[in-house]
């Protein structure tokens, strides 16, 4: 057991867990005692294979400096400096999501580490299993706010989209979209330019069990199609990919 418990997913987090697994290039273990930090780094050497090593706050400070890796899993508990204070200084350096592992008496610090910067804290002990769910989940909202961040704004065959505003103009005329629309043209961007299957938007967009999916997003797909493509009858923006379901083709 390493460390953590679940907690429920919103209907954010639901569209980033089904947004396809990211496998990291580089980890980076902070962990005083040397048999937890190689468990730790066996553990998730499981989806990556550079996995980088560090026992102090200054040996990790180093290796987040130059090995830049794409998430810090670290312990508190450090002989030279407290979690709190690496977490401070890892925030100017890098943007890599930081999992903190905390013991139940720990808990008083958790404020405190998200304050400064930390991503998630999760409680020991836990399995290997949820270590990883801990971290595919971090990467997957780091990958996902990278790419609502770059198409925040884009301009694609005369069509202007901005989700941070929720404004499309075609041709230079602002077009009204329903909050539906909205969130099946946000599904779409998201996965970054990779085809998403009907039941899939079924599940981000209208959170129900039970219904006709296939015809609810079709429907609202056309209804969409007609207010943001130059022209609906050939779609250039939203593309059918036959047999899996809709791209959207300005992220390919």
């Amino acid at each position: 057991m390493i460390g953590g418990n679940k907690s429920a997913l919103n209907r954010c987090e639901m569209m980033l867990t089904l947004i396809e697994s990211v496998d990291p290039e580089r980890i980076l273990v902070v962990e005083p005692d040397d048999a937890l930090r190689g468990t730790i780094a066996r553990t998730l050497g499981a989806v990556c294979r550079d996995i980088r090593t560090a026992a102090t706050l200054g040996e990790a400070f180093r290796e987040a400096t130059q090995a830049q890796p794409d998430v810090i899993v670290l312990d508190l508990g450090l002989p030279d400096g407290d979690a709190k204070e690496l977490v401070t200084r890892l925030r100017s350096v890098t943007n890599a999501p930081v999992i903190v592992l905390c013991g139940r008496d720990g808990e008083d610090d958790t404020v405190a580490l998200l304050d400064a910067g930390a991503n998630e804290i999760v409680t020991k002990p836990c399995g290997a299993a949820e270590l990883l769910a801990h971290v595919q989940g971090q990467l997957r909202r780091s990958s996902a706010s990278h790419a609502a961040m770059s198409w925040a704004h884009t301009s694609l065959n005369g069509v202007e989209i901005d989700l941070v505003n929720q404004r499309v103009l075609r041709h230079g005329e602002p077009q009204r979209l329903t909050p539906t629309e909205w969130a099946l043209l946000r599904a779409l961007i998201l996965h970054g330019g990779r085809p998403v299957s009907p039941k899939q938007l079924w599940d981000l967009v209208w959170d129900r069990e039970f219904g006709d999916y296939s015809t609810h997003v079709r429907v609202h797909m056309t209804h969409l199609r007609r207010k943001i493509e130059p022209n609906p009858q050939v779609p250039s923006i939203i593309i059918t990919e036959p047999g899996v379901g809709y791209r959207f083709s300005g992220l390919r």
